[in-house]
């Protein structure tokens, strides 16, 4: 049966996948209509197109 030698301290297991890890922003691409830039395969925030067509309206805000 496979018994540890000793024990594992926290920063040991902690960074066992750390170095495989690796942040990265999110692809942005301009809205074909408003020119806003947006994550590509989503929904513009601002004017509510997705390929060229309107999926949802947006309500301006006003002051």
């Amino acid at each position: 049966m496979a018994v540890p030698k000793g024990k594992v301290s926290k920063a040991r297991r902690n960074s066992r996948n750390s170095a495989n890890f690796k942040a990265t922003a999110p692809t942005l691409v301009e809205c074909p209509k408003c020119h806003e830039m947006k994550e590509s395969h989503r929904a513009c925030k601002k004017c509510g197109t997705y390929k060229n067509e309107t999926v949802k309206v947006v309500e301006k805000k006003s002051k």
